[in-house]
């Protein structure tokens, strides 16, 4: 029983840390120039029409800057995104993903 509590105690303890992998915020934030003029400095949008990145999910931001690269996300303003996202890799994606999500 406390072979297995413990496992699950490891299991959790680890969740965070696996959440905060894949990307490097420090890069996506040199990489996040950018985003501003759209997103805001600070990932918050002073346009209505833009969203806001700052507090989105990782997972979230990782899987529409793709969508938007492959030109599978449509609505609002995913054209202009085609071209933004379009020059990014996926360790940019990665990178800017764990920077806004970090904010």
């Amino acid at each position: 029983m406390i072979k297995k509590l413990s496992i699950v105690m490891a299991v959790a303890l680890s969740m965070p840390m696996l959440a905060q992998a894949g990307g490097d915020a420090a890069a996506g934030k040199a990489k996040s120039v950018m985003c501003a003029a759209c997103h805001g400095g600070n990932g918050i949008s002073a346009v209505p029409m833009y969203p806001n990145l700052k507090g989105q999910k990782a997972a979230y931001l990782e899987s529409s800057l793709k969508a938007f690269r492959g030109k599978t996300r449509t609505g609002g303003q995913a054209a202009m995104m085609y071209g933004m996202a379009g020059a990014l890799s996926d360790t940019d994606i990665a990178n800017l993903a764990a920077y806004y999500s970090a904010l």
